[in-house]
């Protein structure tokens, strides 16, 4: 379970460093909305992502691996599509403003999932 916390923590700060980074990806809202936004991003990196790259393999292949960009952009525009319908005030706008969202987005979580390596791999010292 602590596994699922610090994920979650990763993706809700790599979600508001695109916010802070990004110009076109805004957030109108309290810090629970960015946690609530970071839960329904991670949900769709579970369920939504797997698919997608099944489908899409030949492509992927093809580009050498650059068409999970394009993935990655599709549910950061889910992302704020969903939590525009519950109210949680995230909006993208736009195609370009997505790519750089989810480029921040990714290089972050590489980032601190590095620094959280041994939390995340249930290692303790």
């Amino acid at each position: 379970m602590t596994k699922f916390f610090i994920r979650w923590g990763i993706n809700a700060a790599a979600l508001y460093a695109a916010v802070w980074l990004v110009p076109g990806v805004e957030f109108r809202g309290d810090w629970s909305g960015v946690l609530w936004l970071a839960l329904i991003s991670g949900l769709l990196n579970a369920l939504v992502r797997p698919i997608l790259k099944f489908l899409t393999c030949p492509l992927i292949i093809l580009t050498l691996g650059l068409f999970t960009i394009v993935i990655n952009t599709f549910l950061l525009l889910l992302t704020s599509r969903i939590g525009q319908a519950f109210g949680l005030g995230l909006s993208v706008d736009g195609f370009w403003a997505a790519v750089l969202g989810s480029l921040v987005i990714s290089a972050v979580s590489v980032v601190m999932s590095v620094i959280f390596r041994d939390e995340l791999k249930g290692k303790r010292a």
